[in-house]
């Protein structure tokens, strides 16, 4: 027995070393991390964010809002297609994620919004303005639209997270031991399975290289972890119906070869939100705004040009 119990206990502190050792988070998020690092950063009720605000200070106010993982990176084309078209656009990394603080508390869409409208309000957007959410940036701006709908102008879904809801499992869900599981075995892979959002994944090559660069600092897999936790308990029905009552214009754009997130789901979020206009978009997977940006920015534009009045943008102080 004692034997056994040697080797029990020598095979569960090789394990917890070797979880331990395959963890990719091994610095800080601080000002030394930050230093260099374009755009700009709030500090806001629940930790620093940062983010990028550029265009006309006389267009037409735009926020987006990122999926679950890949931080704000992702908007790239958009941003510079919106911002040239005359928008003044901001995007930014939800906490957790890129170059944003990662509180030690829940990831809930109550912090989530939290950050939108902190940041919109550090920003002295006080006017309605268009928000573009992309996977998880739908629940993400669908909450907002149905608790802020007097700051909303209009609503864009692009792939929006819906359907089934992702439940971790219990061991991922422990409190004692899946911390170290997810660390473990979760993270250190996480970066090479965000090329299966894209139909023709050869096309970006550094995609994986530009991911790892957030999972040095600590706190990135908790709140990946806890984000899946939070949005377990979350009715995808209820949420976007509660969107759906705010009444506002909705654009809803999907990719018809998303794998992450496939098409039929878009029933779920025409079912809640019955105004929203569907378009969706050939040979693209969960990423159209990307794989078709040559479609899909012309279509934003045009968007968002026929859902603001003219007299609004002329009328701004």
């Amino acid at each position: 027995m004692r034997r056994l119990l040697v080797v029990v206990v020598v095979a569960l502190a090789g394990g917890w070393f070797w979880l331990t050792a395959r963890n990719p988070e091994q610095r800080p998020l601080d000002d030394a991390a930050r230093r260099g690092t374009s755009g700009q950063y709030a500090r806001l009720a629940d930790g620093i964010t940062h983010y990028e605000v550029a265009g006309p200070d006389s267009g037409a106010r735009v926020i987006l809002v990122h999926g679950f993982s890949v931080p704000a990176y992702i908007w790239d084309s958009t941003f510079i297609a919106l911002t040239g078209a005359g928008f003044r656009v901001a995007r930014y990394d939800t906490y957790g994620r890129g170059f944003s603080d990662r509180p030690d508390r829940d990831y809930d869409l109550s912090l989530y919004d939290r950050q939108l409208t902190g940041l919109l309000d550090s920003l002295g957007w006080r006017e309605p303005v268009h928000v573009i959410g992309l996977s998880f940036g739908g629940p993400v701006t669908g909450t907002f639209v149905s608790r802020h709908p007097e700051r909303v102008r209009s609503h864009v879904l692009i792939d929006p997270a819906a359907g089934t809801t992702t439940v971790l499992p219990w061991f991922m869900a422990s409190p004692v031991i899946g911390p170290v599981l997810w660390q473990g075995l979760y993270v250190p892979t996480a970066a090479d399975g965000q090329t299966s959002d894209f139909l023709e994944p050869t096309k970006w090559p550094d995609w994986v290289a530009r991911y790892r660069v957030q999972q040095q600092y600590d706190g990135f897999g908790r709140a990946l972890r806890r984000t899946l936790m939070a949005m377990s308990a979350v009715s995808g029905d209820s949420l976007y119906a509660a969107a759906g009552k705010a009444g506002k214009p909705t654009l809803l754009i999907w990719g018809t070869e998303d794998q992450t997130v496939k098409i039929e789901n878009a029933a779920q979020v025409r079912r809640g939100i019955p105004q929203a206009e569907f378009r969706p978009v050939e040979k693209a997977g969960h990423l159209p705004h990307m794989e078709r940006a040559e479609v899909v920015n012309p279509m934003l534009v045009e968007w968002l040009r026929r859902a603001v009045p003219a007299e609004a943008v002329k009328t701004r102080p």
